[in-house]
């Protein structure tokens, strides 16, 4: 895919954009930097790609604003060789941000139209470490447990227990909880195999966290 001297223009003028909001951590502004954002939406829209928005991608989902994933990333505390769990893989961005900044990453996406065309994507665009995997992701990957860290990209009503489960004492798990058009940013971190506390660190918007598995519909 094409990556011309004005994406890498637009890129650092957005890196320079989340310096100036608050972003400070030089790996995950360097991963920013890095990772060419215009190829994750629609060539139709590729003037949005590096604007500090959300936009949609079909299946009713959403790449998130770049200041969001940003944020959820700082707050999940990545360090390389981290084993992470991310929870609506999306577009992929999110977890390319995540590979970049050396963590070994596990995603899982219910909408299987959306789990094949970002595979697709992520494998042409060099990133084939990134291990994903269709399914609900309420009920997490048991069989890779447990994880450093856990990221959740949709809003939670609750938090769902085997997430908790999955965790290394020690880890900590990034996830918006709420109803309605709000959710607020918690992160979990687990003190022992009982024992969790719990920060808070305001609201933002998210599509909703559904459970089950869509499945792609077969053309007539």
């Amino acid at each position: 895919m094409e990556d011309t001297y004005r994406h890498k223009g637009l890129r650092k003028q957005l890196v320079d954009g989340l310096r100036q909001k608050g972003i400070r951590d030089e790996a995950i502004l360097g991963a920013i930097g890095k990772i060419p954002r215009h190829c994750f939406l629609d060539r139709a829209f590729e003037e949005w790609a590096y604007q500090d928005v959300p936009f949609p991608i079909g299946a009713e989902q959403t790449i998130s604003q770049p200041y969001t994933v940003a944020f959820q990333t700082w707050l999940l505390e990545v360090k390389k060789g981290d084993k992470v769990m991310e929870i609506g893989t999306g577009s992929g961005y999110q977890a390319c941000v995540l590979a970049e900044m050396g963590a070994k990453v596990y995603t899982i996406e219910r909408q299987e139209s959306l789990f094949q065309k970002t595979n697709k994507l992520l494998e042409q665009l060099g990133y084939q470490r990134i291990r994903t995997f269709l399914g609900d992701g309420s009920l997490g990957l048991p069989r890779f447990a447990p994880y450093d860290g856990i990221l959740v990209t949709a809003g939670a009503p609750e938090i769902p227990k085997p997430l908790l489960n999955q965790l290394k004492v020690g880890g900590r798990l990034v996830i918006p909880v709420g109803r309605a058009d709000f959710q607020e940013m918690l992160v979990v971190h687990k003190r022992s195999a009982h024992k969790f506390e719990t920060e808070r660190f305001g609201h933002f918007r998210f599509v909703p966290f559904l459970g089950g598995v869509e499945k792609k519909r077969k053309k007539d």
